[in-house]
């Protein structure tokens, strides 16, 4: 116990979105530091020895998988995110990922209920409600501001908690900080890559005790309101424009990520960045793996991830629209 000295920084306490209490229904939590190191937890829980991953995800996953001794096989996903791939054996376990958290409920229930040994990747869908017999993975720091974390919930997802180190996130979360004052360019971002590499390098760990103290103190509520209002104004923009449909699984339990906005401009994102708007490609490593006439080629080569997120509103998601309307 340490008594007096400096002040540290205070949050509140009490309001963690998945507790012990809050995943019941013969579910149990587990806290990690990263969203690989999450999945990677689960085909433990599962006891598989082999994954399938959708070619169209962050390919840290598939890199941390490798390195632990999991095999990696790939599927492919149409224009409706439909999974091309037939029920797997009883040791494989598949990945299956709630796009840019406009996937309902209902619809990721009716995916899993085509496969055994399923693990749901919620990294874009913080506030889904977990998929009953599933392994569901959630990453934090898409949606609230901290260095790291990850939670399991699922069947025994709280199996081999006691084989892992404790994680430490203070070292390397200068750039939350610089972000308020210096924005996300310079100082922050070379903090905030410092922060990267440590994630990138690390083994799988329990999750940090400041990363554990924020999510304590969040306001979710607030969180959820604000990207689905959000998320409404961006549909009324884009939907016409799209080359997706982002309504097509989307309902009220709902909370995205980003507004996934499909249009064949050359340039556009270049544009964007020269207007300090940061949006960007995901996973252009993709383009090497599938066929150019594939659905996950159109969507590593023109998806813009449209910022939806708590910190904005309309006035600035009218600003991003206002600059692509004027490309095309």
């Amino acid at each position: 116990m340490e008594i007096g000295s400096f002040l540290e920084m205070a949050f509140q306490r009490g309001l963690e979105y998945y507790t012990s209490i809050s995943v019941a229904h013969n579910n149990s939590i587990a806290r990690l530091n990263s969203g690989r190191a999450a999945i990677y937890h689960a085909t433990r829980v599962l006891h598989c020895d082999t994954v399938y991953l959708p070619y169209y995800q962050c390919e840290t996953v598939r890199i941390f998988l490798i390195k632990k001794g999991i095999k990696v096989l790939y599927y492919s996903i149409d224009i409706e995110f439909e999974s091309q791939i037939n029920p797997c054996t009883r040791n494989t376990a598949i990945v299956l990922v709630n796009y840019f958290g406009i996937m309902s409920y209902a619809r990721m229930s009716q995916l899993a209920a085509r496969y055994q040994n399923v693990i749901i990747d919620h990294s874009q869908a913080f506030f889904a409600q977990p998929i009953a017999n599933c392994m569901n993975v959630y990453s934090v720091r898409k949606f609230i501001g901290t260095a790291d974390g990850a939670y399991v919930i699922g069947n025994h997802a709280n199996q081999y908690l006691e084989e892992y180190e404790q994680d430490y996130s203070s070292d390397t979360s200068l750039f939350l900080l610089q972000r308020i004052e210096y924005g996300c360019e310079g100082k922050a971002y070379q903090t905030r890559k410092a922060n990267e590499d440590r994630i990138n390098d690390s083994e799988i760990k329990k999750m940090s005790t400041l990363t554990h103290t924020i999510l304590d103190g969040t306001d979710y509520d607030f969180i959820k309101k604000k990207r689905k209002e959000n998320f409404d104004i961006a549909s009324a923009l884009f939907d016409s424009i799209n080359k997706i449909n982002p309504q097509i699984y989307y309902s009220e339990d709902c909370v995205p990520m980003v507004y996934p906005l499909v249009i064949e401009v050359e340039g556009l994102l270049e544009r964007l960045i020269e207007h300090k708007i940061f949006q960007g490609h995901w996973w252009s490593y993709v383009l090497s793996e599938v066929a150019p006439d594939s659905f996950e080629y159109s969507l590593s080569s023109y998806l813009i991830p449209i910022t939806i997120d708590q910190r904005y509103g309309e006035e600035e998601i009218k600003y991003i629209y206002n600059i692509i309307n004027d490309m095309i």
